[in-house]
């Protein structure tokens, strides 16, 4: 517990120095006096603030949504990015997109959650259907399917001249996030607190089905409000923000290394560290090239890729 607050005071101390962190000049003397406009203080509580908290939400809900993939598929190699969850929650945001242009934020975000529910779904229906004689089968499966998604949405967006918007749901950006468009974020919060209530079950159903038959448990229905979460979290995240890749393979892979498989005691862990994670790239994709601005997804891209490799090449691979 005690190294837990010292992580989310560390995380806050980062979080702090964000919000000072851009072109706008957002400094503690601009701030203490405020000329005619305030326009230090607007900058701060439109866009910093709204931001930071955008930051910190996908990152603690992809950490969990992660956790929760990997011990449904019983595989370390999966998250919502390698398992065609975010891709099929790109698509459904394209149909919603040319079949209803007039649906709400809300509506759209139910559209390509749906999607994602479906395609994640079809991915374990897969993995049921096929013999599973090496891990690395279970990634490269997720890995096609999703290419499979991603194929059918270019080419549809490529027909109807959406090409650009598709490119910006997959690589998620937190630059455009403002008051007023990045409140159904908070959602998402509410799924990882019930995601940490039924921690237990999934601990569970991590086991195998026999297993949690055993207990007495229905597996399908613990599969089921599995899917539901992590669906949920994948199309509020690309709606809203954009897709950030490989954030729920590289956190619970670091977490399970010092803390093992039961998910209640890990699902904190994987929030702070999923939060921090995203908001060190956002920092960074700030600071680099200022006062140009690199995407926090992209930093967090080229980090997940070099930890997804290295896990590939470790000898040690298990499943689970």
């Amino acid at each position: 517990m005690i190294r837990l607050v010292a992580a989310v005071a560390v995380i806050a101390l980062l979080a702090l120095v964000s919000v000072f962190i851009g072109v706008g000049d957002v400094s503690w003397h601009a701030l203490v006096s405020p000329g005619p406009d305030e326009q230090a203080l607007q900058v701060l509580l439109i866009s910093r603030i709204p931001r930071l908290l955008a930051v910190l939400l996908v990152g603690t809900s992809l950490g969990v949504a992660g956790l929760i993939l990997q011990m449904l598929a019983r595989n370390r190699f999966v998250e919502p990015a390698t398992v065609g969850a975010a891709d099929s929650a790109g698509l459904g945001l394209l149909v919603a997109t040319l079949l209803m242009p007039q649906l709400p934020v809300l509506g759209k975000m139910l559209v390509a959650a749906a999607f994602s529910l479906a395609g994640t779904a079809l991915f374990l229906l897969i993995l049921r259907r096929i013999p599973l004689r090496s891990v690395l089968i279970v990634p490269l499966v997720g890995l096609v399917l999703g290419s499979v998604f991603d194929s059918v949405t270019t080419f549809f967006a490529y027909r109807s001249d959406l090409l650009q918007s598709v490119n910006a749901w997959k690589t998620g950006d937190f630059s455009n996030v403002l008051r007023g468009r990045y409140e159904l974020l908070w959602v998402t919060f509410g799924l990882t607190c019930a995601a940490y209530f039924a921690a237990d079950r999934f601990t569970v159903a991590g086991m195998g089905e026999s297993f949690t038959t055993n207990l007495g448990m229905r597996y399908s229905r613990i599969v089921a409000l599995g899917l539901l979460i992590v669906s949920l979290i994948t199309g509020l995240v690309v709606v809203t923000v954009g897709m950030v890749p490989f954030l729920g393979l590289l956190v619970p892979n670091l977490v399970s290394m010092f803390l093992g498989d039961n998910t209640r005691r890990s699902l904190p862990w994987v929030a702070v560290g999923g939060a921090g994670f995203v908001l060190l790239c956002d920092v960074l994709g700030r600071v680099v090239r200022f006062p140009y601005e690199i995407p926090g997804a992209t930093i967090a891209g080229v980090a997940g890729s070099v930890l997804f490799l290295s896990l590939l090449m470790r000898r040690d691979a298990r499943v689970g």
